[in-house]
């Protein structure tokens, strides 16, 4: 779901672009209406809901509800559900943008994110790793070994993206928006964890088990690691400039309350400022707590349904020994990651509203199958990669691990394929035009 950097969105709207994508006339009047007054009123009791499910958690400690970082992860999720929500920040519209419509503007907002988490990664680092070059990783970090078996898994996910109408974190942000398809591609990624979970021995085996575990600090310390990663992050933003289209002007603007609610409500956040935002949170949900992930918890519980129904092993190598990353344990309980995720879908929906961005997509047969087999190879590819897009590209990039960077390559190449071949057209017909 995207929209340009100057289209806002109004109601009446001409769907344009993909599910719950408007253009507009930047200049028409907003006004108010009755049903403005009615999804204000719900989005104010849904942040209403969601701070006092956080002051909750936080006088009870969230005892048996993940912990005394439950509050702090609920609103973690809240702040990236904001971000991805009026920034766009999805996979899927970043490169739908690129390869469509030759936009670049949203990869910067990634590119900024890493800089920004890769800064604040390095300090926490040098306070848990103080020497980097003696051969001990941050353990707590998303740094995974670097085997095809990640290519794979990139590709699949990528491919997944392009059928199902987004990423993991996508499909959580744009369900409340109304993005039915989400509901069968989310149900597809449970049975693509499952199919993960029982291929893993074979993958892990063949692939996985001793594959290196490239960690750039490791080689030459934190300041050549961040400025070689620094160079590579400068020289693809150099390289985007070239799909980089002017912004249009909107005319003289009077700052009042109008145009200061046109701002925060209706046009799309700039992409630098988003990509600055989900850095800041992913640095400060590291230190508190873990790297920034999404599958964790539907991953492990996944995993605990089929140990219940005794179709796995008790012990999986790589998963419960060693491996980095949205590791699924099994669990009976909400865990921090489970808060982050409700924390998402909340405040996402808090900040649709007023935007009048809430519109339910018309499910088919034809569509909803389709998501569900993009769903399946996303929580294949999530569960053999050891995470999503938010999890091992951008978690992993901004630790400064290659893994990041292989499977968000091999994302990259499979979305650019799916979406040159039309495939997310094809699998939603009339919707992408």
């Amino acid at each position: 779901m995207s929209t340009t950097a100057e289209s806002t969105t109004t109601e009446p709207a001409r769907r344009t672009g993909g599910p719950g994508s408007v253009s507009v006339p930047a200049d028409r009047p907003l006004g108010w209406t009755r049903a403005d007054s009615a999804r204000t009123g719900v989005a104010l009791g849904v942040a209403a809901l969601l701070l006092g499910l956080a002051a909750w958690l936080a006088v009870t400690d969230g005892e048996g509800l993940g912990g005394s970082n439950a509050s702090f992860a609920l609103l973690i999720g809240a702040g990236l559900g904001i971000l991805f929500e009026r920034g766009r920040y999805c996979f899927f519209c970043v490169f739908r943008d690129f390869f469509e419509k030759g936009s670049s503007r949203g990869l910067y907002a990634v590119l900024v994110s890493i800089a920004v988490g890769m800064i604040g990664y390095a300090v926490v680092f040098s306070l848990r790793v103080s020497n980097p070059t003696g051969g001990t990783l941050p353990s707590d970090a998303h740094i995974a070994p670097v085997s095809l078996a990640l290519v794979i898994a990139g590709l699949a996910f990528g491919l997944g993206m392009v059928i199902s109408g987004g990423c993991i974190a996508g499909h959580l942000y744009r369900l409340p928006e109304g993005h039915l398809r989400s509901i069968p591609a989310l149900a597809g990624v449970v049975v693509g964890f499952a199919a993960g979970f029982l291929s893993w021995d074979f993958m892990y085996s063949g692939f996985i088990a001793g594959a290196p575990v490239p960690w750039l600090p490791a080689g030459g310390g934190y300041t050549v690691a961040i400025l070689l990663q620094l160079g590579v992050l400068a020289g693809l933003g150099l390289w985007l400039l070239r799909w980089n289209p002017p912004v249009q002007g909107r005319g003289d603007r009077v700052v009042d309350g109008t145009e200061i609610r046109r701002l925060l409500f209706f046009k799309r956040w700039p992409a630098l400022a988003t990509g600055a935002g989900v850095g800041v949170l992913a640095v400060l949900a590291y230190y508190k707590d873990q790297p920034l992930g999404v599958t964790s918890q539907i991953s492990s519980l996944t995993r605990t349904s089929m140990d219940s129904a005794g179709l796995l092993p008790n012990f999986m190598p790589g998963l419960d020994e060693r491996l980095a990353g949205c590791v699924a344990l099994v669990v009976h309980t909400v865990t921090t990651n489970g808060w982050l995720i409700l924390g998402i879908v909340l405040a996402s929906l808090a900040a649709a509203l007023p935007g009048r961005r809430v519109r339910v997509e018309r499910l088919t047969g034809w569509n909803s199958l389709t998501a569900a087999i993009g769903g399946v190879l996303l929580g294949w590819g999530s569960m053999i990669g050891l995470g999503c897009t938010i999890g091992v590209l951008l978690s992993g990039t901004q630790a400064m691990a290659l893994s990041g960077w292989v499977f968000g390559v091999a994302v990259f190449v499979a979305a650019g394929v799916g979406f040159r071949l039309g495939l997310h057209r094809r699998a939603s017909p009339g919707v992408y035009r």
